[in-house]
């Protein structure tokens, strides 16, 4: 998608509010959505702006993304600099507030009813001095994705709960599949490409193996560390060898792609993915898309536990909208039909070809079948909080230098060495070691 076709967009719509206060016509709001990529994707959206406007008379134009997190994040930028010119309402990641924080709204005075009832680590990562820049809309967990027919085929009563152990399964799992015929299948996908999803995947790898989360809280940078260096020699263990050579170039399609083809007996993903993966997204005219069944469980870990990384978007309001009290509206209305199809569904539940194991402790879905007698994984935040305005180029030199090693370019070591003087280097900040839990 092209900034200036966007852009055309947002002056069209732009003149159309501005002319709506003297002719009385409807007032258009502009809505990016960093969830929405094509006219087809998210009907239920469409529906609810529909019925926004029939309940009120404001029309919403909704405008596209590009994939990829690093992508979208230029463009929301570029687009939020344009100011008269910006969109209204934008969706954002819940790792851009510090990045975007001067272009929105502080929500805070208008939403304390619906703050109380989030969970404060969600509200926090939306948070920038004690300023609210927008009001979680959908929240994501990391989580594993598993074959149960596969576990059972091979002798596994539960899926695997150590990064040992996932290696372990994946490398019979998939001679065993191989000797069966399929000789393209791999016993473990993933996300390694230059991308946030890379992040996101380190910082599990590291935190779940007491090596830090790269800025803490007290703005310490925690990444050199031994800890932190043998979980990326573990991971560059994989690639080749339980994952495709080609996982170094995976984004999150890529990986879904070979899971939704019936190749790979795991998937790390996120927990709201879940319908993509049961509708067989995309390669529906495959017969090995629409497995029997499937189950999803915490992301393994290591000697400090289990540990996902919280992933999701809010609605935040443009500081230069000429339309706040109708951006507040479109916030509220679609913050309030959230929770009413959440309390529709009923979440006790889950569907019968779902199972569910050790989820992460902050999962909200299915409560009476998530229990179990050994917790799931922590809460992980990325550090955008503690970067601030700086995560930007943060997590791009953390994904640089976890991707260098991925690929054999970089010693761990030396990767991890000279990422700690390039974190110094664009925050200002000191140097530690991780606590050890």
């Amino acid at each position: 998608m092209k900034i200036a076709h966007i852009l055309g967009l947002l002056m069209i719509s732009a003149g159309l509010g501005c002319s709506g206060h003297s002719s009385h016509q409807p007032v258009t709001l502009t809505y990016l959505d960093v969830e929405w990529d094509t006219p087809d994707n998210m009907p239920a959206l469409a529906q609810d702006l529909q019925d926004f406007t029939g309940e009120t008379g404001i029309q919403v134009q909704r405008l596209p993304r590009p994939d990829g997190s690093l992508n979208q994040l230029a463009l929301w930028r570029e687009l939020l600099e344009k100011g008269a010119y910006a969109p209204d309402v934008v969706s954002i990641d819940v790792i851009w507030s510090g990045v975007l924080s001067q272009f929105l709204m502080d929500l805070k005075p208008y939403f304390a009813a619906e703050l109380s009832t989030e969970d404060p680590a969600v509200v926090a990562s939306y948070t920038i001095d004690d300023k609210v820049l927008a009001i979680p809309h959908h929240a994501y967990v990391g989580v594993l994705f598993y074959r149960p027919d596969l576990l059972r085929r091979y002798g596994y009563p539960e899926p695997p709960k150590t990064w040992n152990q996932l290696e372990t399964m994946a490398a019979r799992i998939q001679a065993g599949e191989r000797a069966r015929g399929e000789k393209d299948f791999w016993g473990y996908v993933w996300q390694g490409g230059l991308d946030e999803d890379l992040t996101c995947n380190g910082l599990e790898w590291q935190m779940s193996d007491d090596g830090g989360r790269i800025i803490e809280d007290d703005r310490t940078i925690t990444v050199s560390n031994r800890q932190a260096v043998k979980t990326w020699q573990r991971a560059a263990r994989w690639v080749g060898s339980i994952s495709p050579p080609g996982v170094v170039a995976f984004g999150k399609w890529d990986a879904q792609n070979v899971w939704g083809a019936g190749k790979a007996a795991f998937l790390r993903s996120w927990d709201g993915d879940y319908g993509l993966i049961h509708r067989g997204w995309p390669l529906s005219g495959s017969p090995a898309v629409r497995l029997s069944e499937l189950g999803m469980t915490s992301v393994p870990g290591g000697r400090a536990g289990r540990a996902s990384t919280l992933g999701g978007n809010g609605l935040a309001i443009s500081r230069t909208s000429v339309h706040t009290r109708e951006a507040l509206e479109l916030v509220r209305f679609l913050i309030r039909r959230d929770a009413r199809e959440l309390r529709a569904s009923g979440h006790s539940e889950a569907p019968r070809d779902l199972s569910l194991y050790e989820l992460p402790l902050i999962f909200k879905a299915y409560p009476e079948t998530a229990k179990s007698k050994e917790p799931g994984a922590r809460l992980v935040a990325r550090p955008s909080v503690p970067a601030g305005a700086r995560y930007e180029d943060v997590t791009r030199a953390y994904i640089g230098a976890v991707h260098s090693v991925l690929t054999g370019e970089r010693i761990p070591s030396a990767a991890a060495a000279e990422l700690e003087r390039k974190l110094v280097t664009i925050t200002g900040f000191r140097t530690s070691v991780p606590r050890i839990n």
